[in-house]
């Protein structure tokens, strides 16, 4: 265990981001999981921005690689476009 105080802060910061990180990567994924499960286009792109704007954040949080979150909004622009009416 960590004897310095400063050392002993930073464990309790590094902990308190990895759960935050953690809770936003799997809100993300469930978006992502739900906007894949649906089937007409109409919905899905209504929701896309949405998801896209959560994707952008992790990658902007430095959670996810920001080439992740492009490769990630480009699979799911193509899952959308390929939907029928």
């Amino acid at each position: 265990m960590a004897n310095h105080s400063a050392t002993k802060k930073d464990v309790r910061q590094s902990s308190k981001r990895n759960e935050r990180n953690r809770y936003y990567g799997k809100t993300t994924r469930n978006a992502i999981r739900d906007i894949r499960a649906l089937d007409t286009k109409a919905d899905a792109t209504e929701k896309q921005p949405v998801v896209a704007s959560m994707i952008d954040k992790l990658a902007n949080r430095g959670t996810i690689h920001k080439n992740k979150a492009a490769n990630l909004k480009r699979k799911l622009a193509l899952k959308i476009n390929a939907l029928a009416k």
